[in-house]
């Protein structure tokens, strides 16, 4: 079997209420990460394209957070409903969707606007 085309990681990292930092799941649940496995299924790339779940990615404060290898794409505030687009524009056409793309200069930083 030939290796994946692409590898997407979808945060499924859970921490209790009052914590610092916030959850990209619901008491570790994850519709994000069951649609984008759907329509992934749904578009033919199964075998092509995997969709994992990851614990933390080190972006709460942008998250629900999605990444997608090997181009290395960071999706931030990621909805169920944005899915569609993540699998259509990304998966299938190659073409990030811009509007759910993380600042570069966040992604992997120790400081960032959006952390507190």
């Amino acid at each position: 079997m030939p290796p994946f085309e692409r590898h997407v990681f979808v945060c499924h990292n859970f921490r209790p209420g009052g914590a610092p930092r916030p959850s990209c799941t619901i008491e570790g649940k994850s519709d994000l990460h069951a649609r984008l496995q759907q329509l992934t299924k749904e578009a033919g790339l199964a075998g092509r394209v995997r969709i994992n779940k990851s614990g933390c990615l080190d972006q709460c404060e942008h998250g629900p957070t999605v990444v997608v290898y090997p181009e290395a794409v960071w999706y931030g505030g990621v909805k169920p409903e944005d899915a569609e687009a993540i699998v259509a524009e990304h998966l299938v056409a190659g073409r990030p969707v811009e509007r759910l793309r993380m600042d570069h200069g966040c992604v992997n930083a120790k400081s960032c606007p959006h952390r507190g």
